[in-house]
């Protein structure tokens, strides 16, 4: 272990080195990878840093209690190994956590889409609030949400809605949230007061750096028109709205949300480097079987994996088996607590050798 943390450690301050460089300081994709590198590195570096110091304590300690006579410090002395000891083991379990494999994609920003699934009316008004709750915490996460397109419902749900989220980290959190999310209430629909249950399902995809995926001119049918739905006279009369298909994979993504066409070309490019990374990652995951296949990683849509039950104020994640009685409070875009669990059981399956979460 220490000689991968030395190794580490070393890479780090490698790059700290490389980025200081004039040529790379302006070569703006080089020095993002760089930076993100060094930001995934960063925590094992600084526990590492306290490890040692912890170690260099430990052992200063046990040295001058060899050589010190008085009783009374010599009781201090040892207080103070046991306690540096205490840091020590603690450092060390964090750092084997800490060295686990880690997802490559972890740092990025996210292209999320949120759709009405079985439901009908009350499926899109559910998807609009799953939106609310990921904004919400977001806001609390200190990240950014913008939306991309958005295909409203006139009694304010969303058929379908997709927005990217821009902050350190925003992968590492959102990634659990792929899949069905079910609901259980009486619809605002509904005149005669009984239980329904529909669904929306989720899809969270890692935003790729145009380097990663190539989008070849040759490759792509672009295709303009005017926008449809509410927003003002100019939004039926520019052709701002954009269609972009990828040509080999038969992928299209339509974006009309800005008034600029240029805009709207360029979300739009956005979220299909995100689609193609996507398939990338997917046929990756299979080629490696199960390895990376493990259910709450997978972020498939056809996963059920939470249920949000109104009447009892509750809120069941499926992958882990964990209930909270404050599904109020989790609309309200207090997610931590759910996502930490999913965080600590995908740890702890890979400490146990296991891949997947019971």
């Amino acid at each position: 272990m220490i000689n991968r943390l030395e190794a580490i450690a070393r890479r780090y301050h490698e790059i700290e080195n490389e980025m200081a460089r004039p040529e790379v300081a302006s070569d703006h994709e080089k020095l993002t990878r760089l930076a993100r590198e060094q930001r995934s590195l960063r925590e094992i570096v600084q526990a590492y840093d306290a490890f040692r110091r912890a170690q260099k304590e430990m052992e200063s300690a046990r040295e001058m209690l060899r050589h010190e006579k008085d009783a009374d410090m010599q009781e201090y002395m040892r207080s103070e190994e046991r306690r540096a000891a205490e840091q020590v083991a603690q450092l060390e379990e964090k750092l084997k956590v800490l060295l686990l494999p880690k997802d490559p994609n972890d740092d990025r920003d996210v292209v999320v889409e949120i759709q009405g699934a079985e439901g009908g009316d009350e499926a899109a008004l559910f998807a609009a609030d799953l939106f609310r709750m990921y904004t919400r915490w977001a806001e609390r996460k200190g990240w950014k949400v913008e939306v991309v397109d958005a295909s409203p419902t006139g009694i304010g749900g969303y058929d379908k809605i997709t927005f990217e989220v821009h902050g350190q980290g925003a992968y590492s959190q959102l990634k659990y949230e792929g899949g069905v999310h079910r609901v259980q209430r009486v619809p605002k629909t509904e005149a005669q007061g009984r239980m329904h249950t529909s669904a929306a399902t989720v899809s969270v995809l890692p935003e790729a750096d145009p380097v990663e995926v190539e989008l070849k001119p040759e490759d792509l049918e672009i295709k303009a028109s005017t926008s449809t739905g509410p927003g003002g006279q100019s939004v039926n009369t520019t052709y701002s709205a954009i269609r972009i298909t990828h040509k080999p994979t038969g992928i299209a993504v339509s974006i009309q949300d800005e008034k600029s066409q240029l805009q709207n070309k360029e979300k739009a490019m956005r979220v299909l480097r995100a689609r193609l990374y996507e398939m990338k990652l997917a046929e990756q995951q299979e080629a490696i079987g199960a390895q990376r296949r493990g259910m709450v990683r997978s972020g498939n849509r056809s996963e059920k994996i939470r249920t949000y039950h109104f009447k009892d104020n509750r809120v069941t994640d499926h992958r882990i088996n964990l209930t909270l009685h404050k599904l109020d409070r989790v609309m309200a875009g207090d997610l931590d607590e759910l996502v930490s669990a999913l965080v600590g059981a995908e740890r702890t399956a890979q400490l146990n050798g296991g891949n997947e979460v019971a």
